[in-house]
C-alpha cells in the first residue's frame, strides 16, 4: 500500500507542533483509533454478511446494535475505541478480544 503525498499534506495540515503529531490528543493516536474502529466494522460486516447501511438480506435476523465503549492500554496510553455490537451478541472481534 502506498500513502500519496497528498494524503499525508492532509492529515498533517494543522501539525505545526511535535505534539501535534504525537502528543496525547495529536494525529498518530487519532489515527490508530480510527483505524482500529474501521477494522473493526469491517469485522462486523464480515460476521453479519451485509455491508453497513445497506438492507440485510431478508434471511438474516441479527442486525447491528450500536457500539461499546471500550479502553486499549498500550504503548501510547489509553486509546478509547467504539468496538460494533450486533443484536444477537455472537460477535466476537478478533482485533480486540
Amino acid at each position: 500500500m502506498t500513502i500519496s503525498k497528498e494524503l499525508l499534506d492532509e492529515l498533517l495540515k494543522g501539525c505545526e507542533r511535535p505534539e501535534d503529531l504525537l502528543g496525547n490528543n495529536g494525529l498518530m493516536k487519532e489515527l490508530k483509533i480510527k483505524l482500529m474502529e474501521r477494522m473493526l466494522g469491517a469485522e462486523l460486516t464480515a460476521h453479519l454478511g451485509y455491508e453497513d447501511g445497506k438492507e440485510a438480506p431478508p434471511d438474516q435476523v441479527n442486525r447491528r446494535n450500536g457500539s461499546s465503549a471500550k479502553r486499549l492500554k498500550g504503548q501510547d496510553g489509553e486509546l478509547p475505541i467504539a468496538v460494533p455490537r450486533d443484536r444477537d451478541g455472537s460477535f466476537e472481534p478478533e482485533l480486540v478480544k
